[in-house]
């Protein structure tokens, strides 16, 4: 009750538009100090972890590829010998 009294006794001494200026002065500094102890250092620490994320991806990315590479050689090379194969039986039928 007393803050009360002291509030309508600032608003009765210096006006409504200063008290609230003050008000609102006070909620901006308390706004900006939040954010700047609680919100950046948050900000900050998942920033740096979705930097590993991306870098994780990029690692993945290029092991896919390789991998790629290899099943395409693995597959060709299958081919490859399938085709060997129908030719030496093709030999060895018109030879026979």
């Amino acid at each position: 009750m007393e803050e009360m009294s002291t509030v309508a006794q600032l608003v009765a001494d210096y006006g409504f538009p200063t008290v609230m200026v003050i008000g609102l002065g006070y909620f901006v500094y308390f706004v900006y100090s939040f954010i700047n102890e609680n919100i950046d250092p948050a900000i900050e620490k998942m920033h740096f972890q979705l930097i590993k994320v991306i870098d994780q991806m990029r690692m993945l990315d290029q092991d896919l590829i390789r991998l790629q590479q290899k099943v395409d050689t693995v597959l060709e090379y299958k081919e490859n010998e399938q085709k060997r194969q129908v030719k030496r039986k093709g030999r060895n039928n018109n030879s026979s």
